[in-house]
């Protein structure tokens, strides 16, 4: 059941500020370490939440395990090296943010679990994230999981890409609508969660904490 209450919206809102500004922040830091300076030209090269945030994406992650910020853009002829590969880690540079972020969280949790006023914060911090990187893994543009199959595949396959990618946005509102979506995130989200976050964080906590 949905909880809209203040002591969830309190716990849930750090988690989805800090998960959507890094989010971008981390794809803005790997296009300018490329040298791109289109990011920070556009003011999206910091980790205020505010120049990031879109209030529809944002709000979908109060009310659904899947959201979205404002796109940072990028000019990738102005990557060293290949483009195309330039995109994809980009692309990458945002979910791998997260996963982080998650990881952090699940450690702070094995640390902090004599503090239960932390918990929750904690726990919204690993689910939202977690949510956040295989959300944006699909491989439906215009996610960063799109980019990140258009990086691996050869040139030659890259029109069928740039086709299906205009109605990427189409796609996109019926799997979530539809529920498909959900069904696809929450497999995932258990395998990430149970097979690297939590064992890993769990590990390295009991490491640094006891």
């Amino acid at each position: 059941m949905l909880d809209l209450s203040l002591a969830s919206l309190a716990a849930k809102a750090p988690a989805i500020l800090l998960g959507l500004a890094l989010h971008e922040y981390a794809h803005a830091k790997a296009a300018t370490m490329l040298g791109d300076p289109t990011p920070e030209q556009e003011g999206r090269l910091t980790i205020n939440p505010l120049p990031h945030l879109d209030v529809i994406g944002t709000l979908m992650l109060i009310i659904a395990p899947i959201g979205w910020a404002k796109p940072v853009n990028v000019n990738p002829y102005n990557f060293r090296g290949d483009p195309k590969r330039g995109m994809m880690y980009v692309s990458l540079a945002g979910p791998a943010m997260n996963i982080f972020l998650a990881l952090i969280s699940m450690i702070l949790l094995v640390g902090f679990y004599r503090q239960p006023e932390l918990h929750s914060v904690l726990q919204w911090m690993i689910i939202v994230n977690i949510s956040l990187a295989v959300f944006n893994m699909l491989p439906i543009p215009p996610l960063d999981g799109s980019k990140v199959l258009a990086g691996l595949l050869p040139y030659r396959h890259l029109g069928w890409m740039s086709k299906v990618e205009q109605y990427g946005p189409l796609i996109l509102i019926v799997a979530v609508v539809t529920g498909i979506a959900q069904m696809i995130i929450r497999p995932l989200w258990i395998l990430v969660h149970d097979g690297f976050i939590y064992p890993i964080g769990r590990f390295i906590g009991s490491f640094i904490f006891f």
